[in-house]
């Protein structure tokens, strides 16, 4: 299995930023981090790279039911999209739960983990299929 699923876009990487915003939004996700990981590299280390965006979406109520069924599970939250350039595209990169939190064998845990990637996996086919300006 693998620990991540993608789409790759043909836009201006700021608009995909903000369409993938938008489409977390849009199946309950807030964006509680946020790491621009090419100005962080290029502040501390004067690497220069392609953008690359971290965002840590969260579902609440979907957080509060692993986090009930499982404290410590917060280390694997929140769920990280990656956006970042790669050739003439801009990749966006969702982290797997199911992949995730199969690490974690509690009663639970792995309803929310196949809720959370479904909810994922439309944000995926929402920025495939340009539904958001």
């Amino acid at each position: 299995m693998t620990y991540h699923f993608s789409v790759t876009v043909h836009d201006d990487f700021d608009l995909v930023v903000e369409k993938t915003r938008s489409a977390l939004a849009d199946e309950g996700f807030g964006v509680i981090t946020e790491i621009d990981v090419a100005a962080i590299l290029k502040q501390k280390l004067g690497h220069s790279m392609d953008p690359y965006l971290i965002l840590g979406a969260c579902n609440p109520p979907f957080a509060l039911e692993a986090l009930t069924a499982d404290p410590g599970i917060g280390t694997l939250l929140p769920c990280n999209v990656v956006v970042r350039v790669e050739g003439d595209g801009v990749v966006v990169d969702f982290m797997d739960p199911e992949a995730v939190l199969d690490l974690v064998k509690v009663e639970g845990v792995r309803r929310v983990a196949d809720d959370v990637r479904t909810r994922l996996e439309q944000v995926r086919d929402t920025i495939a299929n340009g539904k958001h300006q």
